[in-house]
Formats: C-alpha cells, structure tokens, sequence
C-alpha cells in the first residue's frame, strides 16, 4: 500500500504535468495542499464518484479556483469521469478541465470557482442549506440529511471583502458543519503578503464565532488528520483549519516563491521536483497501486446505498416528507403550481390597483410562495423597503433553521455568492433583494448565477431618480442597462401589478438562470389587456396599445415608463397620429423570440421609434436605430421628491410627444 505522501505526490505530479503541458496554470496551491486533500478525500469525504449527485453527499469547494489542477487530480485519481486524456487537456478549448473549476463542465465540480473569495461564500451557502433542508425534513430516528460542506481557501480569498460578509453571518448562524481550510503559505502573485496581508486571521474567525484550529503542519498527514477531528467534534460553529503549507512543496528551486504560484515550472524544474519528491514515473503516469489507494468507488458505492436504505425506511414512516423531499432535490415545482400561479394572475388582474411594483412584488411572493414551499427570501437589510417579507416569512436563526427567510444583514454581495451556494446544494429556490443601486455591490455575484446557470432570483427596488429624497446616491441611472449586459440573466422591469406577477411566474419557473426584478417604490397603474396581450408577457415585449393600420410611430417603454408612453401617445393620436405603444419588460426574452413575433412587434417599415426609460440610454438604441431616439437620462439625479425630479428632467408627456414629433419629422 503506497503511504500518504506518495498519494499526495500524485496529485503533485499530475498539477504540474498539466500545467507544464499548457504552458499555463497555477502548481503552486495543488502542489502545497496536496497532502492536505489526502487525508480529507481518503479518511473523511462521503462521496460516489459513480453518483456525484447523490443528495446526501460531501461538499467539497475549491475557492482559490485557480488551483484547480488540485480538484481535477482529486476527481480523476479517486474514479470520477474525468479521464487522463482530459487532464492532458487541461486549460484546452472544450475540455472537462478548464482552467478555473466550472460547474457543469466536470463531474464532481460543485460550483465555478476563481473569483476568489466566492468560493467559500457559497460553501456557506451550501452549509446554510444543509442545515435548513435537515431541519426541514429530518425525523427523530431518521436523519436523511446529514453531510458536511468542505472548502479550501487561500490568502487572497481571505482578502476578499466578500469572505468578511459570509464568513461572519456562517459564525452568527451556527454552520457546524463547514470545515474550511486556509492555505496558509505566505505567497500571492505580488510575491511574500507579509507587505500587504498582516491580519490576525484565526483571531479575526474565532470573533466570527468559528472555531479554529491554529498552526497546524499542512505536510503532516497526522496533524491534519488531528485538526479534522477536532473541527468536526465542534458541531454548533465552523471551523477555521489554519495550515502552514509551502506553495510548490517539492520543487528545489521554486518552492515557496511566486514563481510557482501562476506559471509552469519549466521542463528543467519538473524534472528536479520528479527527483526531489521521489517520483519515478513519467508524465501522466498513475501507477495502479496509487489509483488503488484512491479509488473511492466501492466506499462511495457503500455510503449511498446505506443513505438509500436510510432514505427507504424514512419513506416508509413520513411518505409524504419523503416524496417532498425527491421533488425538491431534483428541482421540480410542484403539480398543482401552474395552476395556482395562473389564478394569482387573474386575481391581480381583477384588482386592477395603483400600486408600486416593489409592492406588487411583495403581493406576487404572498401569492405564490404557498404553492412553493422552497421559495427561500432574504434582505440585504433592506426587507422594509424591498418587501421581501410577507406573513409567511418566518426567520432562519442559529437555533431554529425550519424557517423561509434569510436575515443577511449590509451584505448585498455576500448575499447574492450565498444564494448561488443554496441554489447549488439544491432543495430552494432563493431570492433575495435590495436597493438597484446596491447592485453594484452584488455584481459579480449575480454575474456568477448567470454563469452557473441558478435559478436565483434578485428583488431590486427604488429603480429609478422616482425614489426621489435620497439623492444621486442612491438613485440608480446606469444599473439597469448594465445588468442588461450579464448574459443568461433576465432582467424584468415590470410596469404593473400584472407583469410582476408574470415576471414572478417565469423567474421561478426559469431552470436554466437567475432574474432580476427590477422595481419602482412610486405607484404605477395597471393597464389594460386582452387574452392575448397578457400571453405575450412571457415573452418579454408585446404590443400594449395599438392602432389602426401601420403605426406612424412606436413607443417602447418599461417600467413607470409606459403610463408616460400611454400619455404621450394620447397626446399624439389627438394629432391624428397612429402610434402603437410596445411595453417591453423583459429585452432578454425579447430578444429571444422568432423573427416573425419580433417583426409584428416592432415592424421594419416603422423607423419612427422612440424608446422612454429612466435611466441610461444605452440599451435602447438597438431598437430605435439611427431614425428613432432615446428619452432617457445620461447623468446623475439630484435630491428632491420623486415627483418633482420627474418633472425637473422632463418626464412629461408633452416633452415625449414633442420628441416623437422630431423623430416622425426627420
């Protein structure tokens, strides 16, 4: 049986092969946890590598991605569908094995990883979930869910702010069962972080209410082994593995230097570090009693089908549990949800009211989330002004986690990187809101839901210089179109109580990407539809208002927009003028219908268009071509009421059908 550290070796000799092959990558990180990952994925790790979604399984998240040579070694060596020829592959277009871990591309990789400092917050995410879903689900004598969430994380990722944000509320929370392992060696591309990086880490997650494991020997298979037990004895906080390690372990020349952290480490080198580490085999080369000694499919196979044979006894006793809890791992709404989300929409449409489409939204989650029992909401601190609560929102705490709704505190960025770890781990469908503004704060987050494909959903309020007394500060202008700018991310900007229970509908509906909600604090009046009218908001824009024969003009609008559309286009059918009137919530799904529609929408022949929404112009042009024009808004808002700011920039009708005017005049 070959010992620890020539397993580890493995995983060394693989890092730095494929990166060597490329030309490109980071060996440095694999190569100095590597002894670290053996004793986690041998003695600890539940997991199958011929089901790697099996519920109850073992998270494993590798934040400082750009190590990533470490997970594919860890997946190929112990017998996951990832082949050699695919580690060969490695940083290659369409390879299993791309140069930061993507979710979906690999099995076995559970989220996308390299934007450092994300990684860990959605193993909180994940962690979070796991604690909901077993309070949500397990019996006494039947405890279905009852894994742990593991997680490597680096210096950089430790730099971050957004590891502060999650970090902290993991602490508040109680996550017992995240394990995170800093890689503590010292190095970043600019070289020793003693001149940038003098945090008192283990004190800084012992005040987030972390356990941690100080000073332990990442080269010492026992020491690591010893910090594991004692971490995972502290079942009421996370723990904090704090790992001395050398980056590059085993190179004579360029151990512990930046020059092994993001570059191959030379033919010359590789040849050396093969000598030093006593590693007598070519490029590639596995021999069979070190696969052998990381083969995890016959302990994998064991483990699920004893979760299997737990699961099938807890089927017997809580039937119903049991099949709620199979819909909701694999994703499924329930049977009943269209048509219960459909009489929603026709009980908004009867109301016909006046009402601001944050609240609109408030009253679409009210509606819904009974038919959704995984709906899980949250607030960046903002749930009185997001209307993210209703009255069967009941606080996830440390001491209680059966409930729905997530207190995230100021942490809109932390919040969105903890939701994609809950839409990941399965069993909720989270959203969670705050101010349009703050989105910024969130981007890169909800930039990540787009990329993994999460049906996450963002709540996003006070869309425009309508919220009024705040200021520019606080009054969103380029947000809107920029977020337009994510691909695989719809951004709905509803104009009544009507489409937001639509957009509702599809963002819960939509498998495949987030939504984000973008929504007015001012009242906003419902407008009339027919049959068909109502059908096609689905499809992202439609005709609102029509007329007789070819239109004259188009309008196009969003939002509190499209009342200031229907103004105008009275004031200019007054005129004898034929406009048409397209709302257009959605330009993604759009954008993504048959030529055909599109064209019965917003015809060729009509060039006279003029597009209206508060806020950059930017996106609007694509429609309006060089013929139409924009009404929109390139700079930034002033403090005063909403009302008044709407008049001071011109948000009237008569400057928009004057506009359209000089538009159908050439």
């Amino acid at each position: 049986m070959p010992t620890r550290r020539e397993l580890a070796n493995a995983i060394r000799a693989l890092s730095m092969d494929a990166v060597q092959k490329a030309n490109s990558g980071h060996p440095g990180a694999p190569m100095g946890m590597a002894d670290i990952a053996e004793v986690l994925w041998n003695d600890y790790m539940q997991h199958n590598p011929a089901n790697p979604s099996w519920p109850d399984r073992d998270r494993f998240v590798m934040s400082n991605g750009h190590g990533s040579m470490l997970v594919y070694s860890l997946l190929h060596l112990s017998g996951y569908d990832l082949p050699m020829d695919e580690i060969k592959q490695f940083r290659q277009l369409h390879s299993k094995t791309p140069g930061h871990p993507e979710y979906g591309y690999t099995a076995g990789v559970e989220t996308t990883t390299g934007p450092l400092g994300q990684g860990i917050s959605n193993a909180v995410g994940m962690a979070l979930a796991e604690k909901m879903m077993a309070a949500h689900f397990n019996q006494p004598g039947h405890d279905i869910v009852d894994h742990n969430t593991y997680a490597f994380l680096g210096d950089g990722c430790m730099m971050e702010g957004i590891s502060h944000e999650t970090c902290a509320l993991a602490g508040t929370l109680g996550l017992g069962k995240l394990v995170a392992f800093w890689d503590d060696n010292g190095i970043s591309i600019d070289g020793e972080v003693e001149g940038w990086f003098t945090d008192d880490t283990p004190a800084r997650f012992e005040a987030y209410g972390w356990h941690v494991v100080r000073g332990v020997d990442g080269h010492d298979a026992n020491a690591v082994k010893a910090a594991i037990e004692e971490a995972r004895q502290n079942s009421d906080k996370p723990s904090l593995i704090c790992c001395k390690t050398v980056i590059g372990f085993g190179s004579p020349n360029k151990c512990g230097k930046e020059e092994c952290h993001g570059a191959a480490l030379g033919d010359d080198e590789v040849a050396l570090t093969r000598k030093e580490l006593g590693w007598e085999h070519g490029p590639f080369e596995i021999p069979g009693d070190i696969y052998e000694g990381w083969s995890a499919k016959d302990k994998g196979a064991k483990a699920e089908t004893e979760w299997k044979e737990r699961f099938a006894a807890y089927k017997a006793a809580h039937p119903e549990l049991a099949a709620e809890f199979e819909r909701r791992i694999a994703g499924h709404l329930p049977a009943d949800w269209s048509e219960k989300a459909n009489a929603y929409i026709k009980q908004t449409i009867e109301k016909a009211e006046k009402v601001a489409s944050r609240k609109a939204s408030q009253n679409a989650i009210a509606g819904m989330a009974p038919a959704v029992p995984e709906l899980l909401g949250g607030s960046a601190d903002l749930a009185g002004s997001n209307l993210t609560m209703y009255g069967g929102s009941k606080g996830v705490t440390r001491d209680d986690a059966a409930g729905n709704y997530v207190f995230y505190g100021v942490r809109e960025f932390g919040m969105a990187a903890i939701m994609n770890g809950i839409a990941l781990h399965g069993g909720f469908i989270p959203y969670g809101g705050t101010f349009l503004i703050f989105s910024d704060y969130a981007r890169n987050g909800i930039r990540m839901s787009a990329l993994m494909k999460q049906r996450v959903m963002y709540v996003l309020t006070h869309d425009s210089i309508g919220l009024g007394e705040d200021g520019p500060t606080h009054q969103p202008i380029e947000q809107t179109p920029s977020l337009r700018l994510i691909p695989n991310l719809n951004v709905w900007r509803p104009c009544d109580a009507v489409e937001t229970a639509v957009a509702w509908k599809a963002g819960i509906e939509r498998t495949d990407g987030p939504s984000a909600f973008i929504l007015s604090r001012q009242g906003l009046p419902h407008m009339e539809r027919d049959g068909e009218q109502l059908a096609n908001i689905a499809r992202g824009g439609y005709v609102l208002k029509d007329c007789d024969g070819t239109p004259d003009l188009i309008f196009i609008a969003t939002g509190s927009e499209i009342e200031l559309a229907v103004q105008a286009a009275d004031v200019l059918s007054g005129e004898g003028k034929k406009v048409r009137v397209v709302s257009m919530p959605c330009v993604e799904l759009f954008d993504q219908q048959d030529p055909a529609y599109r064209e019965a929408v917003l015809p060729k022949a009509v060039r006279a268009r003029v597009a209206i929404e508060a806020g950059a112009t930017t996106t609007w042009h694509k429609f309006t071509g060089l013929d139409g024009a924009v009404f929109g808004l390139d700079r930034f808002g002033e403090s005063a009421p909403g009302g008044a700011l709407l008049d001071y920039f011109g948000f009237k009708p008569e400057n928009v059908a004057q506009v359209a005017r000089d538009v159908m005049n050439g």
